[in-house]
């Protein structure tokens, strides 16, 4: 058994059906089912798709991105499932992508967690794994300037510099497209509701990362539509702000010895 979740929260519908459509169109070698958990306040997308592999679950308390998700993680254990995926619902992609990386799992059993190659629309990359953040990188990513400290700073911390054909264990994997070992997940636990939104995956990725390989795995890719919501929209950027105290409150903001030395250990992957 094989389940993914959508979090819907009043999301274009032309939008939405490209990434649900995705899912729906895969070429999987087993059952498949698909939670839509909706934060939106009314149940309007409801009936957006009709099909026996979708299960849809109004939830207009809105507790946020990862407490929505937990409850899908949540059925996926209670229905004896193997893997989980996590999908952004401005996602959409190819039918070989699903079982590919499932196939990469099921050959190493030590990989908790696993991202695929991340694309914009026109194709070209989004940057997407990532050494484990300090206050200074977070700065650093919304400021961009000085422009020669910054370029030199971005290169490291987003691992850009990397053969972009290279399957690697990075700590950081964004929550847009990923997939999970249900085991992993009963191991080290689900997303920390205490972030509504912004952060959780990169709180998420880092525990996965202390006990498994959390890799990004560019050998197939999805498209994204990168909407960086909290640079446009002061309420988002105060939620990115809260969710920011939360992560150093719980990982430590300048004493972080953990972090120096994953983070090390991840760049020596690459000497």
């Amino acid at each position: 058994m094989i389940t993914t979740c959508i979090v819907l929260y009043k999301n274009d519908k032309n939008e939405l059906l490209k990434a649900i459509n995705s899912l729906l169109n895969s070429k999987l070698n087993e059952a498949f089912t698909l939670y839509l958990i909706d934060n939106s306040p009314t149940d309007e997308l409801k009936d957006i798709v009709q099909s026996e592999n979708v299960v849809y679950i109004s939830n207009p308390t809105n507790p946020g991105f990862g407490a929505a998700h937990n409850i899908a993680i949540q059925k996926s254990i209670e229905s004896n499932a193997k893997y989980h995926f996590v999908v952004n619902p401005d996602v959409y992609f190819k039918p070989h992508v699903m079982q590919t990386m499932i196939d990469y799992m099921n050959a190493n059993k030590f990989v908790g967690m696993m991202m695929p190659q991340i694309l914009n629309s026109d194709g070209s990359i989004q940057n997407l794994p990532k050494l484990l953040p300090s206050p200074y990188s977070v700065l650093m990513r919304k400021l961009k300037k000085p422009k020669f400290i910054y370029d030199k700073f971005i290169e490291r911390y987003e691992l850009r510099n990397i053969d972009k054909t290279m399957i690697y264990n990075a700590p950081i994997l964004s929550g847009c497209f990923t997939l999970f070992r249900i085991d992993a997940l009963k191991e080290i636990g689900f997303y920390d509701d205490r972030f509504f939104m912004y952060f959780e995956d990169w709180d998420l990725s880092r525990r996965m990362h202390q006990k498994y390989k959390t890799i990004y795995f560019p050998k197939v890719s999805v498209h994204h539509g990168y909407e960086s919501g909290a640079n446009k929209s002061k309420r988002l950027f105060k939620i990115f702000v809260n969710s920011a105290k939360v992560y150093f409150n719980k990982w430590g903001w300048i004493f972080d010895k953990e972090r120096v030395l994953i983070n090390r250990k991840t760049l020596e992957q690459f000497k």
